[in-house]
């Protein structure tokens, strides 16, 4: 390993000097984070039915009510705007910068007495996910061999599944305050860790540091994949020429006009934005914010709620792990269409039960029907809904068009979210959960058709193939030799990508 004195911001335990251990610890210090950042969004769950109660010190409108349950959705865009910048700082001050609001959000939550309080403290949670939820990947994905990536990124839908399951368990148990004080240890336990992670070896390549990047990279990986390690340095050195002499005169409204032209351009959008609908609309962020709401208007006042709850999270937490091995292996067209379609019949089915219900065509004190129906509406979310749209965020924008396609994504996801979140006590309390449920379904239905006819097979091609899907057409040879350089390292054409956005040369030159 070599002296921890080559590096002016690393301090790691020798004890941690076997390769896989290190990349397993920086990846828990994500994942951790990312198990608090789960609490965050499982929160409302508990925290509203308790505030409802009489001996409640703060007595909230429904108003109110939707607001704290929401307000994560919006602030988020603000969060990833920020981390995108923060980004070209350093890896590990991105990552502190993103536990320092959480653990703020969840101390103000904690001290609360009012609904401002409780607000400011949503609102900071909030920001923090937001600035998360583009960095996790990035973190993971270049701190981890090829050989492991896959399976340590499998881990961040895991990490927020159980976030939520536990935050659901503990508030089944405890006051919400002490509820929050224990979430709030997932911060501090990342913060510790990071301390003594090592800095990325994509960044310090970045910023020119070359010795520093081969020494992380060689402690972090050996001496095994040194061809990724010197084709990642060799890809900068070209770019940075290459940026070097690009013109900063070309007219920037003309390059935005023509780019947006391009089909390579708006249809991953066009995709990625009904698939991140689809994600918010299928019921994993209705149920993570709204679950005992949900079923005590499903099941009735008799069921035991927070039993069901839990049983639901620990089905979620099993079916996202089934998930890794499925989406591993199945077309991610199948997959789409195939839970897409069980969510949208199980909205159907939820919402014809509950009226026949209303109006005493059925019994309602079984349980056992309604349990299967919200069980086959989860298993859809935890295996298909919520993380495909995920995966397919990484297959489908090319190279150049990453740093802004994510964005746009970005911000489509967190605006849904904050519709749903927002709109759906109201929903319920206007047309009934069997209402809202039709609404969902129709919107399911929708954005279904849209990804049928925009989105091509992903699994199994390379990027470039995907692309040029998309385009329509392959790409001259010349063109295809600049793209296999940049293909070393696309987290570089991210950064590269992100400094023309803000930058004099305008973020689409090319």
């Amino acid at each position: 390993m070599p002296s921890t004195a080559c590096f002016r911001d690393i301090a790691f335990p020798a004890r941690f000097s076997y390769i896989p251990y290190v990349q397993c610890f920086v990846t828990a210090a994500v994942g951790i984070n990312i198990i608090g950042h789960g609490c965050v969004l499982g929160f409302p769950a508990i925290l509203l039915p308790q505030l409802r109660e009489p001996s409640s010190p703060i007595q909230l409108t429904k108003e109110q009510e939707s607001w704290i349950a929401s307000i994560t959705g919006i602030v988020m865009m603000a969060g990833a705007f920020i981390m995108l910048h923060l980004m070209s700082c350093s890896r590990k001050t991105a990552h502190y910068a993103v536990i320092a609001p959480v653990a703020i959000g969840w101390a103000i939550t904690i001290a609360a007495t009012s609904f401002q309080a409780i607000f400011i403290g949503r609102m900071l949670c909030g920001l923090s996910f937001g600035m998360l939820y583009p960095l996790r990947s990035v973190l993971i994905g270049e701190y981890t061999s090829p050989k492991n990536r896959g399976a340590f990124l499998t881990t961040v839908s895991l990490a927020q599944a159980f976030g939520i399951f536990f935050v659901h368990l503990l508030g089944s148990l405890l006051s919400w305050k002490t509820t929050a004080i224990i979430c709030m240890f997932f911060s501090i336990i990342s913060f510790a860790m990071t301390i003594y992670c090592p800095e990325s070896p994509s960044w310090l390549a970045s910023k020119g540091r070359y010795d520093d990047c081969r020494k992380v990279f060689k402690w972090m990986r050996g001496d095994d994949e040194d061809e990724e390690l010197e084709a990642m340095i060799h890809a900068r050195i070209l770019m940075e020429k290459k940026t070097i002499g690009e013109s900063v005169r070309q007219n920037r409204l003309k390059s935005i006009r023509d780019t947006i032209k391009k089909r390579e351009f708006y249809l991953p959008i066009i995709v990625m934005i009904h698939a991140n609908a689809m994600l918010q609309f299928s019921g994993g962020t209705t149920m993570a914010a709204y679950c005992t709401k949900i079923l005590t208007h499903l099941m009735g006042p008799g069921a035991n709620i927070h039993l069901w709850m839990v049983v639901l999270d620990i089905q979620r937490i099993v079916s996202n792990s089934a998930a890794v091995y499925v989406i591993n292996r199945a077309k991610r067209r199948t997959m789409m269409f195939a839970t897409g379609g069980i969510s949208v019949c199980s909205h159907l089915a939820i919402a014809v039960y509950v009226y026949s219900r209303n109006k005493n065509w059925i019994s309602g004190e079984s349980v056992v029907l309604p349990a299967i129906l919200i069980n086959l509406l989860y298993f859809a979310v935890s295996t298909g809904t919520v993380p495909l749209p995920n995966v397919i965020a990484g297959e489908v924008f090319p190279l150049e068009y990453k740093g802004i396609g994510g964005m746009i994504s970005m911000v489509s996801l967190s605006g849904c979210m904050f519709l749903v979140l927002k709109t759906f006590p109201g929903l319920v309390d206007s047309v009934g959960l069997n209402g809202t449920y039709l609404i969902f379904a129709a919107v399911l239905f929708y954005n279904l058709v849209v990804v049928w006819f925009t989105l091509p097979e992903t699994k199994g091609r390379t990027l470039q193939e995907i692309e040029d899907e998309f385009r329509g057409k392959p790409l001259a040879p010349e063109e295809i030799e600049v793209r296999k350089s940049m293909q070393a390292d696309p987290v570089m054409i991210f950064k590269r990508k992100e400094s023309e956005w803000t930058g004099s040369a305008g973020f689409l030159n090319e």
